[in-house]
Formats: C-alpha cells, structure tokens, sequence
C-alpha cells in the first residue's frame, strides 16, 4: 500500500508497509508456526485476511499545532503536531470526520497542548465507529475549563458530522505518556455505541476496550464460537472478557457463560449487551484470583489476555485443574508460546492466524487446547 505520510518520513508506524500484502501474511504465519512448532499434531487452518486500508475502526489522534490551525495525528520528536488526517488505515468514516473535528477544535476554543511547555487544554481526539457508521467521539482534555465550551458548541458538531451519537470529555490532568484519564463526562445523551458482530450486537461505552479491526474481529469471535460448540461445554469462562464478545458469541440454551474483566466499564457493556440471556453472567475481577477462588472449574475456558500473555499462575491453575479444553486467543504469539509450554497436558489442536493490524509486526492467534486424555 502506497502513503504519502511513509514516503514523506512522515510517520513511520506501519513498518512493514513497503512489502507486499501477502508477503506480510506469509511472514506472520512462517513466525507463528515456528514459536508453535514443538506441538506435534497442532493443525493450522487457513489464515484470516484484512482489507489492506481502511481497517481501522478507531483513530487515537493527538492534539498539536495552534488553535487556529490544530493537527490531528501524532507529535514530532520535538513534541510538534503532525497532522495524519487522512491516514489510509483509518475507516474512511473516521477520515471524513476529522476535518470537521479539527474546525471544532477551532470553534470551541480547545487549545491544543503543547508537551513541552505543558501548556494548553486538548490532548487527544478519539474517535471510534461502529459498522452502523455511528461514531464515538471523545476530547480528552487537560482540565474542567472547556466542558461548557464544548457543551455550547456541541449542536454544531453534531449537525456537520450526525453520524457522531456518542461525545465525551476525558480528563487527563497528569502529565505523562498515557492516552486517557479516570474521569469520563458525557456530552451526549446516548453514552453507548452499537457494535453489531454477527448475530451479537455488543455494546461499547467509553473506556471500554474492543478490537481495532471489526472485520478481523468478527471472524475471531466466529471461530471460537465454531469450535465451541463442537466440543459443547455445559459451562464456560470467558477471562479478561473485555465487552463480552467471546462470552456472547459463545452462548447457548442450558450451557453456563461467566465473563470476568478488570474493568468495571467494560463489564458494563457486557452486562448491557447480555439482557435478555439468563445464561450469560459477567463479574469485575481479576482473572486470576477468579480461577484460583472458584470452588470447581468449568469444562472450557476462553482466555484473552493482554501483551504479557496469562502468567505463570494461571497456567499454573489451568494445568492442574481438569478443565478439558481452553481456547487461547493471543495478541503476542511469543507470550503464547511460553504459556503453552506452562500447560503441556492441555495440547494444542488447532490454531489460526488471524491479521488484525495489516502492515506491522502485531498479529492476532488463536488456538484451540484438548487435555491429554493421559493426564486426567
């Protein structure tokens, strides 16, 4: 894929832009392979592929330049904006929208901050759409001081852009290399954006994780739902469960879901999204103290963790507890790797790769895990 950004050296993010689409695949799956390579027998089923632009589904976009003239994209390594608009990764929704944002940004007086004089109201723009093409947007500010101002201007946002249902201000006030703060003030009346995925309509509120790429993510939750059926639990835990889209694609008459997440705003999408399914049921915890707490296991386990992958405790606990199949959806196959090491009778059967971030090194695996019938 050809960018103006790349050429310009611009900005470099999409580090493996310069090679061919299917050399990418290519490579990712040689590299999954390999860190997957000591499991006799793991079958891998055909990679999932992402549309090469306009994948993204969220654009995180940093605040910079002047109030007359704001950048919407990245800093410099001098702490200057560099504006990335029209960034071909991002939805094309989402390009449309960001001129009209940066025009906001102008009329509410949302002074752009400056890193490193420290001064200055807006840090980030965050705009999320859906597959409804409904859009989430979020200022996330320094301080209090310009809530009323984008209150007054609001009605003119939303009539040059009525495809933005969702509007928040973040408070940041701390000066340090995070993309948001704790506080989440509502703009709009609806707090929530609708993330139809197949069958599952999820719901996702502010601070609430979900996949960058809805196409790819979609497929992940399809997949895992495949498998979960032919092995047809009667119970399931679905740990770090974020919005619940494992859990709710999972679900069937007569067969138990828990999910568990950390955060309480995302256990709060899931618990919206499950009205209506008795069976379903979602809880704030910490994965781990969870497992390790419950008075007896499930029959399958869903784990989605983080970069850093589940750790040696719960590998621990999903080793020796007699669970008959985990399904293992990783963001970092390294960490994958050195799980699975930690659970030797729980065997790798199956497994796919799944591209969710085109052009980079990140790549989405999931893996279906039987126990060794020896090891009961």
């Amino acid at each position: 894929m050809q960018c103006d950004y790349y050429d310009a050296h611009v900005c470099r993010s999409c580090t493996l832009i310069e090679l061919p689409y299917p050399d990418q695949v290519r490579d990712k799956e040689e590299r999954c392979r390999e860190l997957l390579a000591d499991h006799d027998g793991l079958r891998w089923l055909p990679s999932v592929r992402s549309p090469e632009a306009g994948y993204r589904n969220k654009a995180k976009m940093v605040a910079g330049g002047t109030l007359e003239r704001p950048t919407l994209g990245i800093l410099d390594a001098a702490g200057r904006g560099v504006d990335l608009r029209e960034c071909a990764v991002c939805a094309p929704g989402i390009r449309d929208v960001l001129p009209v944002l940066a025009r906001f940004v102008t009329r509410a007086g949302l002074v752009p901050y400056d890193v490193p004089r420290r001064r200055g109201e807006l840090k980030y723009v965050l705009v999320t759409e859906s597959r409804t093409g409904e859009q989430m947007v979020r200022f996330v500010l320094r301080s209090q001081d310009r809530v009323a101002a984008l209150r007054k201007h609001l009605p003119w946002l939303l009539a040059q852009a009525p495809q933005i249902t969702v509007a928040t201000a973040n408070l940041l006030p701390e000066h340090k290399a995070v993309v948001e703060g704790d506080v989440e003030i509502p703009l709009t009346e609806r707090t929530t954006l609708r993330m139809p995925m197949g069958a599952v309509d999820l719901d996702l509120r502010p601070q609430s994780f979900f996949q960058t790429n809805s196409l790819v993510a979609q497929e992940l939750y399809a997949q895992v739902a495949r498998w979960v059926d032919e092995v047809a639990p009667a119970s399931l835990w679905d740990l770090y469960c974020g919005v619940g889209g494992f859990a709710l694609h999972c679900a069937a008459p007569g067969r138990a879901v828990t999910g568990i997440e950390v955060s309480a705003e995302a256990v709060e999408s899931a618990r919206a999204a499950a009205v209506g399914r008795p069976d379903v049921e979602f809880a704030v915890g910490d994965a781990t103290r969870f497992a390790l707490d419950a008075p007896e296991p499930p029959e399958l386990v869903v784990v989605n963790p983080p970069r850093r992958g589940i750790g040696a405790e719960l590998s621990g606990w999903l080793e020796t507890s007699g669970v008959r199949h985990v399904v293992y959806s990783s963001c970092n196959p390294v960490t994958l790797a050195k799980d699975l090491a930690a659970m030797p009778s729980l065997r790798p059967v199956r497994a796919r790769m799944l591209d969710m971030f085109p052009h980079t090194q990140h790549v989405e695996v999931v893996v279906l895990l039987a126990r060794d019938p020896s090891s009961r």
